[in-house]
């Protein structure tokens, strides 16, 4: 099982070596990192660069993150493919191994798993903690997903299904959760365990993007024929409430 790693860049320099070398560092070997640059002018190039040939690098304009996203679908070679953004870290050296251990099983399609939000400037400091849960199509009705930093897909369904929309601008993500599992009912394994840190967003940021988010979440819903308009402003207005209790819960286990 060779899976692939994208990392959409732009002007990431400082943080997109903690990235790096937290993928670099895994104990499972058979995988390759690709990082989709979309012009940037500080100094990510210079670091990406420094790692020679262990990075597959994509250099160019793109039409925002999800066209880069497309990009490294295109240029992976992996049986599978998930996504680490610029700013993240995989929890600890075995996520890519436990991934592979399940994706191994031919008829899983995908798999998911859980993820700590941690303040920017310490990555020790859990701020959010979404425990994703088994799956249950039921649950996409009441605004379930999975994290998409988590979500590994095997590269012929989106050869089948295909790519992210690029009208979406801040939501392909959820249409694609959407598309995959919720209408064309892809099979999905849920690994039981933090798999990804993330670095959290600031709240004035989440406030500019909420009502754009909410039209393109349930913009999502219709896209795929889901529900109709009752049913999908319910799962949006579900999946913004259910974030909530992520602030309360702590993990059990701290990063290794």
């Amino acid at each position: 099982m060779k899976l692939s790693i994208v990392t959409v860049a732009l002007n990431s320099g400082d943080t997109i070596r903690e990235t790096i070398e937290s993928v670099l560092s895994q104990s499972y070997s058979n995988f390759e990192y690709i990082i989709v640059d979309g012009g940037s002018k500080d100094k990510t190039l210079d670091i990406v660069d420094s790692y020679g040939g262990l990075i597959k690098l994509v250099n160019g304009p793109d039409r925002g993150i999800y066209d880069a996203m497309n990009k490294g679908i295109k240029k992976a070679k992996g049986d599978a493919i998930g996504f680490l953004n610029s700013d993240d870290l995989y929890m600890n050296k075995d996520v890519l191994k436990n991934i592979a251990s399940v994706l191994e099983d031919k008829y899983v399609d995908s798999c998911y798993g859980d993820i700590v939000y941690v303040k920017r400037n310490d990555l020790d400091c859990v701020v959010r903690y979404w425990k994703a849960g088994k799956y249950n199509k039921n649950e996409l009705f009441w605004g379930w997903m999975p994290p998409h930093t988590t979500f590994f897909v095997k590269k012929g369904i989106y050869q089948k299904y295909g790519d992210y929309s690029v009208d979406l601008k801040i939501s392909s993500d959820y249409e694609m959760a959407l598309r995959l599992l919720g209408r064309f009912n892809i099979s999905i394994e849920y690994i039981p365990d933090i798999l990804v840190k993330m670095r959290a967003g600031g709240l004035s940021f989440q406030m500019i993007n909420f009502i754009q988010k909410y039209s393109e979440d349930y913009l999502s819903w219709k896209i795929n024929g889901l529900g109709n308009d009752i049913q999908a402003l319910a799962a949006v207005t579900m999946k913004k409430m259910m974030k909530i209790p992520q602030y309360f819960k702590k993990p059990l286990v701290e990063s290794k």
